[in-house]
């Protein structure tokens, strides 16, 4: 009870989706107050994490089944900020497609508890109970504009998939639990000697379900139907919050329980990142459709993320993180930009729907460069630096051919941000987009871009938080 404290933001989050629900409920017409509040809970929480746990340095609670540490305290609040974002340029979108009903802010905070959750887990129930809490309102949120044929097609899909990898997950858990004889992550260390063959089975199933949950290359089948069929905002979200609370699993589930048996799943991770970062480059080439494109960058992005966890050092893990934190800025100031794109209140999202847009738009044309620039991995953009930390901690531990190949796929990936660019600068403009977007799009815009343009100025604030976290 002393150190009930400790998951005060838990409490608050779920405390608060129980009591919208209640409000929207009795109270008709009540879906500007339900976002204004959930604004609100989204604030009131990220200052509990701030307050109560940046303090400690490893705190285990529930026998162990919950872990509070400087990892947990840093992704809770960027899971947080991310949902805060999202919701707060949701509003107008969601009013043009009339579906700014209730559920909306609900199902995004619940999502986000289910993602606290997992990111404190410390036990194989607590992290599969964080994730089906997550993907349960995922499922919802997909299919929300229900006028869509796509909409719904995309949450159907991502339902029966996502379902499947789910039972791979637990079967994996099952088998982790049968050999072990704990699911708790601690204990599952000390019985590594006797089981060290028949656990790896159990890895390999978990690792699968994982790798879905992060549109990871063999299990990304659903990322590029479900990203354009989504409502753009929940694209938006898909693409940046649900990244944190895997990769905090992964890192986790990996070096907590399983890092003696690195020489097993080290393989696994390091073809995942190989395979994402290759078909990430190639298939996006193609694309049309600017949400496709984006869920194909984001397959190559994840891949650059598992390269550093691949390393099996402090220095990988930490090139991770700040590479996913690093990512979510650049995907919320892209998708930014994707909201602008609207006219008569019909929202576009083609790549020719840029055309010639630096001439009726040069501001909004000025920061899609820097942000595509900035996701090409052109110095000295943030985008840059977070492929300078990753490829830094795989060459210092001799990983050269996984190197190599992340540096390739980024050249070949760069070619579909610079045809954007040529896009939007040498065609032919098209009629003008309308300029009333409200002030939450425009500070999204301008803060994310200002932190992408200027994060060299500034990089220790940011390696100096993620330093901290030492889990080897």
């Amino acid at each position: 009870m002393d150190n009930l404290n400790l998951v005060l933001p838990e409490i608050f989050v779920s405390l608060s989706v129980m009591f919208l629900l209640i409000l929207g409920v009795f109270k008709k017409e009540s879906s500007q107050l339900t976002f204004n509040l959930s604004l609100i809970t989204f604030l009131i929480a990220i200052i509990f994490v701030i307050n109560e746990t940046f303090s400690v340095n490893r705190i285990t609670l529930f026998n162990d089944s919950v872990v509070i540490d400087h990892m947990a305290s840093l992704m809770k609040i960027i899971t947080l900020i991310g949902g805060f974002l999202v919701l707060g340029i949701s509003s107008n979108y969601l009013k043009t497609f009339k579906i700014f009903k209730i559920e909306y802010p609900i199902l995004i905070l619940s999502s986000v508890l289910g993602m606290m959750i997992m990111i404190s887990s410390n036990d194989l129930m607590v992290f599969y109970m964080g994730l089906e809490l997550q993907s349960l309102a995922l499922y919802v949120l997909a299919t929300f504009n229900r006028d869509q044929l796509k909409s719904s097609e995309a949450g159907l899909k991502y339902f029966v998939l996502s379902a499947l990898s789910s039972g791979l997950l637990l079967y994996g858990c099952s088998l982790i639990y049968g050999f072990s004889g704990s699911t708790n992550f601690d204990v599952i260390t000390n019985q590594l000697t006797s089981n060290e063959y028949a656990l790896t089975f159990g890895i390999v199933f978990i690792l699968v379900g994982l790798a879905f949950k992060i549109s990871a290359v063999p299990f990304h089948m659903w990322a590029p139907d479900v990203y354009e069929g989504s409502p753009t905002t929940v694209t938006l979200f898909f693409t940046m919050v649900p990244k944190i609370a895997a990769l905090t699993v992964f890192i986790r589930f990996l070096y907590v329980p399983f890092l003696n048996l690195i020489d097993q799943w080290q393989m696994i991770i390091v073809f995942l990142s190989i395979a994402s970062m290759i078909f990430g480059a190639i298939a996006a080439i193609g694309q049309t459709n600017i949400k496709r494109l984006v869920a194909y960058s984001s397959i190559g992005h994840i891949g650059y993320t598992l390269a550093g966890l691949a390393t099996g050092s402090n220095d990988g893990i930490q090139s991770s993180i700040t590479y996913i934190c690093i990512y979510v800025v650049m995907n919320l100031a892209l998708f930014s930009c994707l909201l602008m794109l609207k006219r008569n209140d019909q929202y576009y999202e083609d790549i020719d729907d840029l055309s010639g847009l630096s001439k009726n738009h040069p501001m909004l044309s000025l920061s899609l460069l820097i942000i595509l620039f900035s996701l090409a991995g052109i110095p000295p953009l943030a985008g840059f630096f977070a492929k300078f930390y990753v490829f830094k901690a795989v060459i210092e531990q001799s990983m050269y051919f996984l190197a190599i190949v992340g540096l390739l796929s980024t050249v070949i990936a760069a070619f579909y941000y610079l045809r954007i660019i040529k896009i939007i600068y040498f065609d032919k403009e098209k009629e003008k987009y309308d300029s009333d977007h409200g002030i939450w799009l425009k500070f999204s815009i301008t803060f994310s871009t200002i932190l992408i343009l200027l994060y060299f100025i500034f990089p220790s604030q940011l390696i100096e938080v993620v330093s901290r976290i030492v889990i080897i």
